[in-house]
């Protein structure tokens, strides 16, 4: 905003927001979860898995069976950023994700 004065104009400094997150909800590790759905075949979320998390052959078959038989798997543990970025990520191939503080 400026504000003029006379022959002389003032610029205040722009206001800054910022987002606070209370420490202990940032420190928390958080889950990244898949859940099952009907429409993509075990071949292509195996798939993603291994792209997504660098996941070998077999354990991205072990996560995805997991999700086919009890209709969630937790894929990975560790800060919210992170999560954030592979729910981002799984939802980008079309898959159901999401995250869990772990408790």
């Amino acid at each position: 905003m400026e504000i003029e004065r006379g022959s002389t104009s003032i610029v205040e400094a722009p206001a800054h927001e910022t987002e606070t997150r209370d420490k202990d909800e940032l420190d928390l590790p958080w889950q990244v979860i898949v859940h099952n759905d009907p429409v993509n075949l075990m071949t292509y979320v195996t798939m993603v898995f291994q792209r997504v998390f660098g996941y070998p052959r077999e354990k991205a078959e072990r996560h995805m069976l997991e999700v086919h038989h009890n209709g969630r798997s937790i894929l990975w543990c560790g800060v919210r950023e992170r999560a954030e970025f592979y729910v981002q990520q799984l939802h980008g191939h079309l898959l159901l994700a999401t995250i869990e503080k772990v408790i």
